[in-house]
């Protein structure tokens, strides 16, 4: 399949010029985010002796894993702490016996995605705006994930097979902002990315782009000059959400590649999801918001977990979560706390979960 990045053993495409050679802006030294793909670690087994941990831990991951693959780049791995089995990056990619077990009110479909499927790959959630699942690949794979489960094979995979959903998004003048996801949209090679962002630009009534994407964060050498003249250059507004639990995940070369978006104009938000074990702290909180804003990312929105199968022991209780925002609201400027919401399946919108005392801010 051309253009699409699969996460599993074979081999990652790399984008071709029209000499045949590789990105003109590939970095000289250092991996390539193709390349970055392939070495990835997909194995507990990998991961838990890179990091100096007991072979015991990822005896219990297996099971996990045969679930749902663990796959964690090298880049992401880094930052976290070697022999530190309660490390919050490791957490969130690090597959756990416990993701078998059946909990009430989690399911595999905890947005009812399929009900608001309108097409392959097309979702609409919400009036105005529709959703594109790109691809079923993606940078790293997160344990909470709520697509975990979802049936990327119907997934359109090359731009002819998207005829029929830039055809709806052409008859459909209430549609004016289109969602990229996936998977990971920034999983596409630059050229098919560009040409299905072109092909969304040239209906006249869109009038916005929105990115969702976890790439600049775990492989940010993905943000290469084309892929920021792609969105920089497009006539439509292009945002970029991004995905951020834990100040930690913010070394230095992310900052950069997030940097570089913003200098071109390219808004960049940021979501996070609460996760115990990994951010059910308000100091913790309280440092990524701060990092946020210091690089001129917006916290947009902090999500309670969506009740998917296999991530139930991630969930932290309404109450805790409402308590956390409060406490941030104590410490940071309103523009730096983000919205604690839940997705509720057929609501008109995200549906925010207010603080005692105060309303929403829209």
């Amino acid at each position: 399949m051309d253009g699409i990045l699969a996460t599993e053993g074979q081999a990652v495409r790399a984008s071709r010029t029209e000499n045949g050679g590789a990105e003109p802006d590939a970095p000289a030294m250092g991996p390539t985010w193709q390349q970055a793909m392939r070495k990835a670690i997909r194995d507990p087994e990998t991961l838990c002796a890179e990091l100096g941990l007991p072979a015991s831990l990822a005896s219990g991951a297996q099971a996990g894993a045969a679930e749902f693959p663990l796959f964690a780049p090298l880049e992401y791995v880094a930052r976290m702490t070697p022999g530190d089995r309660d490390d919050p990056l490791l957490r969130q990619v690090l597959p756990l016996a416990q993701e078998g077990e059946k909990r009430p009110g989690f399911a595999a479909d905890p947005l009812a995605e399929q009900a608001a499927s309108l097409k392959p790959g097309l979702l609409q959630k919400y009036a105005g705006r529709a959703l594109l699942v790109t691809t079923g690949a993606c940078a790293i794979h997160c344990r909470y994930c709520f697509r975990r489960h979802f049936p990327y094979g119907s997934v359109p995979h090359s731009l002819d097979a998207w005829s029929d959903t830039l055809a709806y998004l052409r008859q459909h003048e209430s549609i004016d902002e289109v969602l990229l996801s996936g998977g990971d949209p920034l999983s596409l090679v630059d050229e098919l990315l560009a040409r299905l962002v072109e092909a969304i630009a040239a209906i006249p009534h869109v009038q916005r782009i929105r990115v969702h994407t976890r790439f600049p964060i775990v492989i940010p050498q993905r943000i290469t000059e084309r892929l920021i003249a792609t969105f920089r250059d497009c006539r439509p507004t292009c945002w970029f959400v991004v995905h951020v639990n834990h100040p930690q995940e913010l070394d230095r070369p992310t900052l950069a590649s997030l940097g570089r978006l913003i200098d071109a104009g390219i808004p960049v938000l940021n979501q996070a999801v609460l996760l115990r074990g990994v951010n059910d702290s308000v100091d913790v909180l309280e440092a990524l918001c701060r990092r946020l804003v210091d690089q001129r990312i917006q916290p947009y929105y902090l999500h309670q977990l969506d009740r998917v199968q296999g991530a139930g022991h991630f969930e932290v209780d309404e109450a805790t979560g409402l308590q956390l925002v409060a406490q941030l609201r104590e410490r940071l400027p309103g523009y730096a706390v983000p919205q604690y919401v839940r997705e509720i399946p057929a609501a008109a919108s995200k549906t925010p979960l207010p603080i005692a005392g105060t309303e929403p801010i829209p």
